[in-house]
């Protein structure tokens, strides 16, 4: 598979679909607003965000992007929807949060810039493409040795299905219907498996838990339903 059809079109689609409400932190994408936050606190623990040279794999909107560049990374979000880069630019404007975005997939960038990052970021995106190994290829290709990459995605465990399918979609309408589809999901051991394929090398993960009855999310140990998985690239 190629980098160019790496690619679901209809996922595309659908996301770029929601780029202008992609930055209402309370209209229907409130929950990457909310998670957005422990993204940070779980990256903060790995590295020093200032003046390091990031790369966001799938930034869409630019949520995370500009939250690593309001911390003093100099960041890069790339992603293949131009309505959602759009939106990343023109929000980042609005804000004054200096933001560079591009229109490139992972396997072009990584080919063009090899160990170009002090660090890489990729979230939620591992469930939306045909192929996450090459994903993950890419992004152990763009880091310098010594530099993390980290991952966030949802576990295929039937608890999964019932939380951020049934519950989130449905029942408590956190998110879009149809934003995930439960096959996509990617088992912790999984995503290991392709790391350490990959020549990345495990150094933390965590679980993503929210409380239905304070509403709101927190870091933990139960990685059953999302998790954040930190790899470093040896030396």
């Amino acid at each position: 598979m190629t980098a160019s059809n790496n690619v679901h079109p209809h996922e595309i689609n659908k996301f770029g679909s929601q780029a202008e409400r992609w930055w209402d932190p309370q209209g229907e994408l409130k929950t990457l607003h909310d998670i957005n936050p422990l993204r940070l606190q779980f990256i903060r623990r790995f590295i020093d965000l200032k003046g390091a040279r990031i790369v966001d794999v799938g930034c869409g909107g630019g949520i995370l992007t500009e939250g690593l560049a309001k911390e003093g990374a100099d960041a890069l979000g790339i992603d293949l929807s131009a309505e959602l880069l759009d939106i990343a630019d023109l929000h980042g404007l609005e804000s004054g949060i200096p933001t560079q975005y591009r229109k490139i997939s992972a396997e072009d960038l990584a080919a063009e810039q090899p160990a170009g990052f002090d660090h890489v970021t990729c979230m939620e995106m591992l469930e939306h493409v045909p192929d996450p190994g090459a994903i993950i290829n890419a992004c152990a290709t763009l880091v310098k040795p010594g530099g993390m990459v980290f991952f966030s995605t949802l576990n295929r465990k039937p608890k999964a299905y019932l939380l951020a399918i049934v519950a989130a979609e449905h029942v408590l309408k956190m998110l879009p219907k149809g934003t995930h589809e439960y096959k996509t999901f990617i088992k912790p051991s999984e995503l290991c498996q392709s790391a350490r394929n990959a020549g990345l090398q495990l150094s933390g993960v965590v679980g993503i838990e929210y409380n239905p009855l304070t509403q709101r999310f927190s870091l933990g140990n139960d990685i059953d339903v999302n998790y954040i998985a930190a790899f470093r690239r040896p030396e």
